[in-house]
């Protein structure tokens, strides 16, 4: 009997006789708000444990050997597909004939729609002396000098009139797909600079009737994950009466992220800084479009994580426990509140 006497001494949870206890149509007010407001926090604290938050990491890149893709999704509404070309360039010093690439190009009518489809096959990558358009354009002026003394062929005439059809008709070109380079410093543009000098002299006459103006509907190096921020996307340049050279220089920094399912996703992610110059009346270059980047020595991993099964349930007691206790004084609040409003009335009826 005295083990049975000591263990009931620690009960925590003693239980009143049935005919000590009161229930009143406060205290079940009380108790359905109370239980309303506890199944409201319960599934707050379940969504907040289920969710995932994210830690971020850096590190020296050691990455070696790999290419960089870069995702082009663009729109030039003011030049026909023909007289466009995407030039890569990089600081390896490599000079590669068939670079792999997949990028296709849209032809567009004044509206916005696609009226034809075609494989960008002129994709190049030069080697690479200076970062400046001279030494292309020398090149292009030494070539095209070379064909105007045999005069134009037939092929250079008949793409003079149609590019001349298209410009009329408000012709625009969509440019889009991937484009795998070299993992170092470079940039690629999207200009005419595929055309031969004198052949685009007679199609614009003059450089600054070439209109740059551009959409970039997507631009990013390598696949999204969750809260990716791309600067670049849904950028719009138009130009009106005048034309120039769009420079974006970008800082890219490569990035893993890593899902709670314990799957790595390599991609990266960049910064932008826009310049843009305008065509004066003795440039020799012509307008374009280019995109400098850089890569950064530094990495940045990016884990998803779950907070612990004890920290949700150290929580759930808190707040549950909470509201209980807190449900229970305004039960006792109320109930004393209401006893001593119609204690006096219940006097003066006896009276």
């Amino acid at each position: 009997m005295g083990v049975k006497q000591t263990l009931k001494s620690l009960d925590a949870f003693p239980r009143a006789e049935e005919h000590l206890l009161q229930k009143t149509q406060s205290g079940a007010f009380v108790s359905v708000i109370g239980l309303i407001i506890m199944a409201t926090l319960f599934l707050h604290e379940l969504g907040y444990y289920l969710t995932t938050y994210t830690v971020h990491q850096m590190s020296v890149d050691l990455k070696r050997g790999e290419t960089l893709p870069i995702h082009i999704n663009m729109t030039f509404p003011s030049l026909p597909c023909e007289v466009l070309s995407v030039d890569a360039i990089d600081m390896s010093g490599k000079h590669e004939v068939d670079l792999d690439t997949n990028i296709w190009k849209l032809r567009l009518n004044s509206y916005g729609h696609i009226i034809g489809t075609e494989y960008l096959s002129d994709l190049v990558e030069k080697e690479h002396a200076t970062h400046k358009h001279d030494h292309d354009k020398d090149h292009h002026e030494n070539s095209g000098h070379e064909n105007h003394l045999h005069g134009f062929d037939e092929t250079a005439e008949n793409l003079i009139k149609r590019v001349k059809q298209a410009l009329a008709d408000g012709e625009g070109c969509r440019v889009y797909g991937v484009l795998d380079v070299q993992r170092v410093a470079g940039n690629f543009h999207i200009s005419v600079h595929g055309l031969n000098i004198f052949v685009a002299q007679m199609i614009f006459d003059g450089a600054k009737h070439v209109n740059v103006s551009h959409v970039i509907h997507d631009l990013s190096f390598g696949p999204k994950y969750p809260g990716i921020h791309n600067p670049l996307d849904g950028t719009v340049r138009m130009l009106h009466d005048t034309s120039g050279i769009f420079k974006y220089y970008i800082k890219i920094v490569p990035t893993e992220y890593r899902y709670i399912s314990k799957e790595v996703l390599p991609t990266n992610q960049f910064s932008v800084t826009e310049y843009f110059s305008p065509m004066k009346d003795f440039d020799r270059s012509w307008p374009a479009v280019y995109f400098l980047y850089d890569l950064s020595p530094i990495t940045v991993t990016i884990k998803e994580e779950r907070r612990s099964f004890l920290h949700f349930i150290t929580r759930l007691c808190a707040v549950l426990g909470g509201t209980f206790a807190l449900t229970g004084m305004l039960d006792r609040w109320m109930f004393r509140l209401l006893e001593a409003l119609t204690k006096p009335n219940s006097r003066s009826v006896l009276r």
